[in-house]
């Protein structure tokens, strides 16, 4: 009898251990931050109080931005803010835009890569890439990295997000040399990001 009670404790001990580790791994996909130190800034949330919204003109996704950033015209069908310096020089950019191509949450690292260089970027560099991060309307994928324009050495946030019918792109850049003054605000805002 007691032979039986203890192999019965150690089969279920056993089958905790093995739930223990599904349950692990389970928690791990569902916690990806914890698997990306680059990314555990993000913690969905609503935008800080007194934030602006900028919205696609589909309606389709939103970014907050703080009062001090300004609208600015870039692709038809994006929305685009940003905090301007003198000269009217970008000091920090925010933009969202509809997925448009053949990005996937799981091509989405090597697709912002190539697309930078497609857009004339050079000297692109990934930093930090992760899939499976939560969003307050979905899942994401994102990439940090780093790339030259011909006027400045620019260092981003770049994520695709699906939601439940669309699936949209968060972008928030700023130069590298003021990276560290605005990070912050940028991680804040893509952490605010919603797309249907």
């Amino acid at each position: 009898m007691i032979d039986g009670s203890r192999r019965l404790l150690v089969v279920a001990a056993t089958i905790a251990a093995i739930l223990g580790v599904w349950g692990g791994a389970a928690d791990a996909g569902a916690s990806v931050n914890a698997q990306a130190p680059a990314f555990r800034w993000l913690h969905p949330q609503p935008p800080p109080p007194g934030w602006k919204l900028a919205r696609l003109p589909s309606g389709a996704a939103t970014v907050a931005y703080p009062r001090t950033w300004r609208p600015i015209r870039t692709d038809p069908g994006t929305a685009s803010v940003a905090l301007l310096g003198h000269a009217g020089s970008i000091r920090g950019y925010l933009n969202v835009t509809p997925r448009q191509g053949t990005e996937t949450l799981a091509n989405w690292p090597s697709f912002r890569i190539h697309h930078l260089g497609d857009e004339g970027s050079t000297d692109v560099r990934l930093i930090a890439r992760a899939h499976g991060l939560r969003f307050r309307s979905g899942r994401g994928s994102c990439v940090i990295d780093s790339y030259r324009t011909s006027r400045a050495r620019y260092r981003e946030i770049a994520c695709l997000v699906a939601g439940n019918r669309t699936s949209s792109v968060v972008v928030g850049a700023a130069p590298s040399k003021t990276w560290a003054q605005q990070a912050e605000t940028i991680e804040l805002a893509i952490a605010s990001f919603r797309t249907d």
